[in-house]
């Protein structure tokens, strides 16, 4: 029996947040993305992978068609400037300013960004992108 993508999704969300490695969720994401093309979370979540996996220009890659799908998600817009940061790309700061405006709106949506910044750093200490685009977003 062939699974849903959504059960895919899920279980693939699960067993991240278990602790399994970015590296091997990454092909699960890819089947996902390939399965439901216009899945703008599954992107989101595999930008987040590469990134977690030292990837950045394929980050940018899936943080970029994220965006194009979800526009107004913060999360992908934060996952495609800490992509642009990483792989020495200029733009970054209309995705931050975007970004912004979201969260001072949302409380919701602050807390879920804060929340993966967090487990961001938590999983990758020292990461200077993501740590300039927390400072952006929460420190000034």
């Amino acid at each position: 029996m062939t699974q849903t993508v959504e059960d895919l999704f899920d279980q693939a969300i699960e067993r991240y947040k278990a602790g399994e490695a970015p590296g091997q969720l990454i092909p699960v994401f890819k089947e996902i993305c390939d399965r439901s093309r216009k899945a703008s979370a599954a992107w989101t979540c595999l930008a987040w992978l590469y990134l977690l996996t030292d990837k950045p220009n394929q980050a940018v890659d899936a943080a970029t068609k994220a965006v194009k799908l979800n526009p107004q998600d913060p999360q992908s817009r934060v996952n495609l400037a800490v992509a642009m940061l990483d792989a020495g790309k200029k733009g970054v700061r209309p995705h931050i300013e975007l970004v912004q405006q979201i969260v001072m709106i949302s409380a919701e949506l602050r807390e879920e960004v804060e929340q993966n910044i967090a487990d961001g750093l938590a999983r990758k200490p020292g990461w200077k992108s993501l740590e300039r685009v927390k400072t952006w977003l929460f420190e000034e």
